[in-house]
């Protein structure tokens, strides 16, 4: 920037002393013309942008240019002056000592950010004592005005309780059930009953029938209520539509062992996610590519790919877990030369182990 003024003051000086050996005749007319292309500028819109450089070099010509002629500049008298107060301001300007609280350092500000997105319920002085517990001593008011500056409102306004936090907090405790219907190769429609614990994303497999009824259902739910049971579940909550084939029996068998009913909105499927979504997880891994015969056919398919579900599927949820089988620990390279595929429901789905050195 400074060795480019210099460039730009040297050919202008340069410019100068080359006009003072031209004719004065010549010296009027290119006046003139110049005059006419100031007025046609003038014109324009928007204004031109000048550059610091014609800033500083306009400010030295208007020292050596008399007041009444001011006018053949494209600004006014006003900016030009303006100009060189800034050119002054700027060369006679010394170091200040900056006034007021030092500012919160960055992993400071981290650490807030991180206390109020995990805690919603918690306000300036819970943070700032949370703080003091780490020998992090930071006033309420600077723990506010950094939560302001983010975008983050006060603990009452953040501390909204919605149905996927609720969820998320929950998920150890709840069991969500639904129904799916299949249809046979002859177009017989088959009805589907299956419950999902949502923390474990466990899957039962109730039963398979053409026509299901309230007494059904309710034979179902016992026999699953007492197989999670004997496996050590306690589900709290069971999530379920407003079907009519859950009676009242239904919701007593659940009840018995301490479950609150949860039914879900009038056709509100979101409500139910996770039984949706693995709705959707069985037709793309296994039915969509098979053609079911009957209900023993599916019973025997379902139960195969549940079983693979269960034990051999990972879940993002679980990170790359399955539900009954956590992951191995790494600890040396794999062998990949005794990797072995076992094929399941005739080779639709693949699983991989390795076996015995």
């Amino acid at each position: 920037m400074v060795w480019s003024f210099v460039y730009f003051g040297v050919g202008r000086v340069v410019e100068l002393v080359a006009l003072c050996f031209r004719r004065h005749e010549a010296k009027e007319i290119e006046i003139l013309v110049l005059r006419h292309e100031l007025e046609i500028l003038r014109r324009r819109q928007p204004r031109p942008r000048l550059t610091p450089k014609d800033r500083a070099w306009l400010s030295l010509l208007s020292r050596r240019l008399s007041r009444e002629r001011w006018t053949v500049f494209l600004v006014r008298p006003e900016t030009l002056l303006a100009w060189h107060r800034r050119m002054v301001r700027r060369r006679w300007t010394y170091p200040t000592i900056p006034k007021g609280r030092p500012a919160v350092p960055a992993t400071v500000q981290a650490t807030i950010l991180r206390m109020a997105k995990d805690n919603p319920r918690w306000g300036y002085q819970r943070i700032q004592g949370e703080l003091a517990l780490l020998s992090c001593v930071v006033s309420a008011s600077s723990v506010r005005r950094v939560l302001i500056a983010h975008g983050i409102p006060p603990a009452p306004r953040r501390s909204v309780t919605t149905w996927r936090s609720f969820i998320r907090t929950q998920a150890a405790g709840i069991v969500a059930c639904d129904f799916f219907s299949v249809d046979t190769v002859l177009l017989h429609r088959l009805y589907v009953l299956f419950f999902i614990e949502v923390g474990s994303r466990r899957v039962w497999l109730a039963g398979v029938t053409a026509h299901p009824t309230g007494e059904w259902v309710t034979q179902q739910a016992r026999n699953v209520t007492a197989a999670m049971q004997d496996r050590g579940a306690s589900p709290r909550h069971l999530i379920r539509d407003r079907d009519t084939k859950f009676s009242r029996a239904f919701d007593d068998v659940w009840r018995s062992i301490g479950a609150q009913i949860i039914r879900t909105p009038v056709r509100t499927p979101v409500a139910n996610a996770f039984a949706e979504r693995w709705v959707g997880t069985v037709r793309r891994d296994c039915l969509d590519h098979l053609l079911i015969v009957g209900r023993r056919h599916l019973e025997r398919v379902l139960a195969d790919y549940v079983e693979h579900y269960n034990r051999h599927r990972p879940h993002r949820s679980l990170n790359l877990c399955a539900p009954d089988r956590p992951l191995p620990e790494a600890t040396a390279p794999v062998a990949l030369e005794r990797l072995r595929r076992n094929d399941i429901l005739g080779g639709v789905i693949h699983e991989y182990e390795l076996v015995a050195a």
